[in-house]
């Protein structure tokens, strides 16, 4: 079913996970860089000798709602909700919670960020070029109900973007573990691309159990990629969504329990809706319009337009999305502070694009055919479901 516009949720960036980062820097010693979140500060206040924050991806307070009985272990210890940034993904998100900064100052707008300094799109968790479909591509078969059929052949091959991070090099920052380190004071990580990499959900739990097992106070950062990734595939609603869920309940309850003298704070990095897709190719009129291919997320686009186009490009994409995107030009954005309310990154003007769509409804716009079809959830929009996150606390 189509949901109607609502309006817009903004985050905010007083109550967000940038405020719960700076919370943990301060209680460990560390410079700030921005407020405290106070719903947390009232939990750090005791002297535990280790404090944890379990990040779990997309596991938003209206997933914990849809999924779980209010006496289980993650809403009997529910201390309240608070927000994301925005873009509300993964990659503004964590890495906001491990800079402690907002996406205005860091620049990891989203899943593909535009760099000006190499004319490229990047997918910066992976430092490959964006995804692009093959010129001419056409659906391999259709499906028995008579729909297209995508497959990964209509893709072009994935790319490095460059022989070095690009995303590290233009936009560098430094993480709250080496951050509260310098301080004097111990950190860790238990996630799977910081070392020791563990690879499962089992695995971190295992590392942060041991890593509380030992003397000395610490902070302890955990993250894991569920249910976001089982989402992406299946929707908010799905068996498998509610099986992954309440299995990360089962499994992070036990470990809780077991943990001595410890603050656990589990929380997600944004929330997940389910998305209705298309694919911007199939807007001929729109993508005469640009110079490139829009990035940052398939829920929030970045838009450079050619010349000829500026003057009537609003009227052309409202044309096609206006009930659901909301299109703002790049002043506006920099002056409604929509990334954050922390110092502009210097690049970030030229890193947006001359307008931005965010997405006020359930459609999604992927640049390519494949995606759209594969992706029935998504995030990192402007809905509550998207933006609204827990705040668990065990014990609470």
């Amino acid at each position: 079913m189509e949901l109607k516009q609502k309006l817009p949720v903004f985050p905010d960036y007083r109550h967000c996970l940038v405020n719960l980062s700076n919370s943990i820097l301060k209680q460990f010693g560390a410079e700030t860089a921005a407020e405290t979140l106070p719903l947390a500060d009232q939990y750090l206040q005791k002297d535990y000798r280790n404090v944890v924050v379990l990040l779990l991806d997309a596991m938003g307070t209206s997933i914990l709602e849809k999924h779980l009985d209010r006496n289980g272990f993650f809403r009997s210890h529910l201390a309240g909700s608070f927000d994301s940034v925005y873009p509300p993904t993964t990659v503004a998100a964590t890495t906001s919670m491990l800079s402690g900064l907002y996406p205005n100052e860091h620049g990891w707008l989203g899943w593909d960020v535009y760099y000006p300094q190499i004319g490229k799109n990047v997918t910066v968790f992976a430092n490959t070029e964006q995804i692009r479909e093959k010129e001419g591509a056409v659906p391999a078969e259709a499906w028995p109900d008579g729909r297209a059929k995508w497959t990964k052949d209509s893709l072009e091959q994935a790319l490095p973007a460059a022989a070095y991070n690009v995303g590290y090099r233009y936009t560098p920052y430094k993480n709250i573990i080496d951050r509260i380190r310098e301080a004097g004071g111990e950190a860790y990580a238990a996630m799977p691309f910081l070392p020791p990499y563990p690879q499962t959900a089992e695995a971190i739990l295992d590392r942060v159990k041991t890593l509380c097992g030992e003397p000395g106070k610490k902070f302890i950062y955990a993250y894991w990629n569920e249910p976001d990734s089982t989402m992406h595939r299946t929707g908010t609603a799905s068996g498998e969504t509610h099986a992954m869920v309440t299995e990360l309940e089962r499994m992070v309850g036990e470990t809780a329990s077991g943990l001595p003298d410890t603050l656990l704070i589990i929380t997600a990095d944004h929330g997940h809706m389910d998305s209705r897709n298309c694919c911007l190719k199939d807007y001929p009129e729109v993508m005469k319009c640009l110079v490139r291919q829009p990035s940052i997320e398939p829920r929030t686009l970045n838009l450079f337009v050619r010349d000829e186009y500026k003057e009537t490009f609003p009227e052309i994409f409202r044309k096609h999305f206006g009930d659901s995107f909301m299109l703002l030009a790049r002043e506006e954005v920099l002056s409604g502070k929509l990334f954050g309310i922390g110092n502009d990154h210097p690049d970030l003007e030229s890193m947006i694009g001359d307008y931005v769509a965010l997405a006020v409804s359930d459609r999604s716009v992927f640049n390519t055919h494949i995606e759209a079809q594969e992706m029935p959830g998504g995030h990192a929009g402007l809905t509550e479901e998207e933006i609204t996150i827990p705040l668990i606390i065990y014990p609470s």
